[in-house]
């Protein structure tokens, strides 16, 4: 439990933090709404991948993060195929920032994910 709620405050973090850094860096009203849609969906995303992999480390530490990626995958194609159309977003920020947070993510998860 507590591991998770580490998990999460720091993609929170680097999620919540990325969406500011580039909206501060590159301004635009269509450009901020496509990124912040895409940094909540990836922490959401982020939070439910980690619950599926937890359970698996002590026996297949390897499965679970797989689950989780495929999970992730599952997610940005989705969101790319009729999400990003659903909500009217700007596809390229929409997708980049949603790709680049469930990435950069992803690499520390297995930090989180060690018994």
């Amino acid at each position: 439990m507590k591991k998770g709620l580490v998990f999460g405050a720091v993609a929170a973090a680097i999620i919540f933090g990325g969406a500011l850094g580039i909206t501060v860096l590159r301004p635009g009203a269509e450009l901020a709404r496509a990124v912040w849609t895409s940094a909540v969906i990836a922490f959401g995303v982020q939070l439910v991948a980690f619950a599926v992999a937890r359970p698996f480390v002590a026996t297949n530490p390897i499965a679970g993060w797989g689950l989780g990626s495929l999970l992730r995958l599952a997610v940005l194609l989705v969101y790319a195929f009729v999400g990003v159309q659903a909500l009217g977003l700007a596809s390229g920020p929409a997708l980049v920032s949603l790709a680049g947070f469930l990435f950069v993510t992803m690499l520390v998860e297995p930090l989180f994910l060690r018994s």
